[in-house]
């Protein structure tokens, strides 16, 4: 099968996404897309229902992941790609099973936090009830939203939920390398995202810490930075992904696009990435 439009970097409903999968197919045919990754956060819950609802629509759905981890400090995003769901073994769902508890855990000390630090008080229970996945930062602050601050969702970012924000608990993240070993020993292509939104680490040190690719078209990306990255791929070796990041939450949401496939590959890199892609083959269990 030729694939002539892909995004592979799309979040819904699942993990901090506003979308359904089905709304997401949607969007997709109306931009056009014949090839598209779901990639929610530390979760792979909505992958079956998105493959299936792909096939009714002639849209290919390739399951994805993308994995939060850090490398000396600085969070660093993996993106994983599977041959097809069926790939995806119970191991990996048991460890990601084991981040949901530890986002929970930090969802309600932050919920606990936002009332003592700044008398804004939400429902943690309501968030779980609106919440098909992982509980993250996003959903607190469509809560608190929703709960009728009058606030808006940068401000909330930049100023009542932010690192250094009394409300902040750190969340338990595995490392860049313990990222890399889980994904490779499930089956997975490994894709560095948005390298551009990496400002500490070394981008071709990463690189060479055994991904297969890099995200090197990404929809806040400038030319320069799409032709550094598209550079660096090719100097070494490294499959070409682009992705919009996907969420959909809020137009006052300027980290994220808010369009499906506002940025794409075209014919010849899908096929470089789907070639690379089937050959992968399933691993019941962790090395």
């Amino acid at each position: 099968m030729i694939y002539m439009k892909g995004d592979f970097h799309i979040h819904t409903k699942y993990s901090d996404g506003k979308y359904t999968p089905r709304e997401v197919i949607d969007f997709a045919k109306k931009n056009s897309l014949d090839v598209i990754a779901i990639t929610d956060h530390d979760t792979v819950a909505g992958v079956e229902e998105a493959v299936r609802l792909g096939e009714e629509s002639n849209i290919k759905v390739i399951p994805g992941i993308e994995l939060s981890t850090t490398h000396e400090g600085e969070s660093i995003h993996v993106l994983g790609y599977f041959k097809d769901e069926n790939m995806i073994s119970n191991e990996f769902r048991e460890h990601l099973s084991n981040i949901h508890l530890q986002r929970y855990k930090r969802a309600a000390e932050m919920v606990d936090r936002l009332d003592k630090a700044f008398s804004i008080k939400i429902s943690l229970e309501k968030i779980m009830k609106d919440t098909s996945g992982v509980i993250a930062r996003p959903h607190l602050a469509k809560a608190i939203i929703e709960a009728g601050y009058n606030y808006e969702w940068n401000y909330i970012f930049e100023n009542i939920i932010h690192r250094e924000s009394p409300a902040y608990v750190p969340s338990v993240k595995m490392t860049t390398e313990e990222g890399l070993d889980l994904l490779s020993s499930a089956g997975a292509l490994k894709v560095l995202a948005h390298p551009a939104l990496i400002k500490k680490s070394n981008v071709e040190l990463l690189l060479k810490m055994g991904f297969d690719g890099m995200e090197s078209r990404y929809y806040s990306n400038s030319i320069e930075e799409t032709d550094r990255y598209l550079r660096m791929a090719a100097e070494h070796r490294k499959l070409v992904t682009a992705g919009s990041d996907f969420h959909g939450i809020a137009e006052t949401d300027h980290s994220h696009s808010m369009e499906v496939g506002s940025v794409f590959l075209e014919k010849e890199e899908i096929q470089n990435f789907m070639l690379e892609l089937n050959k992968l083959e399933f691993k019941s269990s962790r090395r």
